[in-house]
């Protein structure tokens, strides 16, 4: 239960951090979609370990390869098999683990839910899960770049207390990439990098914010009630590891205007209907309507850090418990790629629902 995602286009993550493989399968995607490993790896590239100095230094690969669903380098309409094998585990690091609860961890809640847990690297709970999204996510990012025009980028916008200003319609991918915090913002990156460097030599970790921009999405993509977009898109990267807030548009900012100021008033544009300004986020009642979707998502702090801290054995004694291991002090850089992901899988999702209800694509 829990482990799949989506209506139409359905993704299935399976795997632990330190077994033999993660991956993924993709159930509905349409057929006769150009696709190879070649348009999978770069969105694992972003989000694999050992990229920088500024996350956790395990070597994994993760080269994807397509099992099954691509004949002759087109999808067949049938389910997609991607896996990823893990090849740089060291389980000794996590001895310690398996006697004693990490703070702010899931080591506690999964033992209580299940009654047993994999303790070698926090398991089904690891970061190292989000690969197989990831790797799913590339699927539904060519399929909605082709069909539909869409793109989407995401960027760290805060590391602490570090804030960077970005044109939500103008960051590209290209400048988000040009340095290893991710930040578009030169001059602040180099002082988030600087932060969290600092954090790392202290044994300590800092959290942030992470701001993705949906550009080219057509007016009517959303479903009524409990399905509206933004509710999903909050599901779906708060399902994250580490992840603790969303907010599309001006979120809470905009609790402190009043209606005449917050909005979006509307005009006519080349037989278009626009909005003036676009402090919705490009969502209203939960539907598109054709303005850029732009939004934010709050990562904590990474829990484990290199200092003593008190927590509970697994006989339920009071004890200490100290990281080991290779660990991220900053989860946002790697968040990156995996906001992108879920994402673009909601947004494949919403546009098959969409095709399937009006028969027509949209405008």
């Amino acid at each position: 239960m829990g482990n799949t995602f989506g209506q139409l286009f359905r993704v299935t993550t399976w795997g632990e951090s330190h077994g033999a493989a993660i991956g993924a399968v993709v159930d509905g995607c349409p057929p006769q979609l150009p696709l190879s490993e070649a348009d999978i790896q770069p969105d694992l590239d972003r989000r694999a370990p050992g990229q920088s100095h500024l996350v956790t230094q395990r070597k994994e690969t993760d080269t994807v390869r397509i099992l099954s669903g691509v004949f002759e380098g087109q999808t067949l309409g049938t389910p997609i098999s991607l896996e990823m094998p893990n090849l740089d585990m060291r389980p000794g690091d996590y001895r310690e683990v398996q006697e004693k609860y990490r703070p702010s961890h899931a080591d506690y809640t999964y033992e209580a839910k299940y009654g047993v847990r994999d303790w070698r690297g926090g398991g089904r709970t690891s970061a190292r899960e989000t690969a197989g999204r990831v790797a799913a996510g590339a699927i539904a990012r060519k399929l909605l770049a082709m069909r539909w025009s869409v793109t989407v980028v995401a960027w760290v916008s805060r590391v602490g207390t570090l804030a960077a200003e970005c044109d939500i319609e103008k960051v590209t991918r290209e400048q988000v990439d040009l340095t290893p915090i991710r930040c578009p913002d030169l001059a602040t990156a180099e002082r988030m990098i600087a932060a969290v460097e600092a954090a790392r030599k202290d044994g300590d970790s800092l959290g942030g914010l992470v701001t993705c921009a949906v550009r080219g999405c057509p007016p009517g993509w959303g479903e009524p009630v409990f399905d509206r977009l933004e509710a999903d898109l909050a599901k779906a990267v708060l399902s994250l590891p580490a992840s603790k807030g969303f907010e599309i548009g001006t979120g809470f900012a905009g609790t402190e205007l009043r209606g005449s100021a917050h909005n979006d008033e509307f005009y006519m544009e080349g037989g278009r209907v626009r909005t003036r300004t676009n402090r919705s986020g490009g969502v209203q009642g939960g539907i598109t309507n054709g303005e850029t979707i732009y939004f934010r998502v709050a990562f904590k702090p990474t829990a484990t850090i290199m200092r003593e801290q008190r927590t509970v054995s697994v006989t339920h004694e009071d004890t200490t418990i100290k990281g080991r291991g290779r660990h991220d002090p900053c989860v946002l850089p790697r968040a990156v790629p995996m906001v992108e992901a879920m994402t673009t899988l909601v947004l494949a999702d919403h546009a098959l629902r969409h095709l399937a209800i009006t028969g027509e694509d949209p405008k």
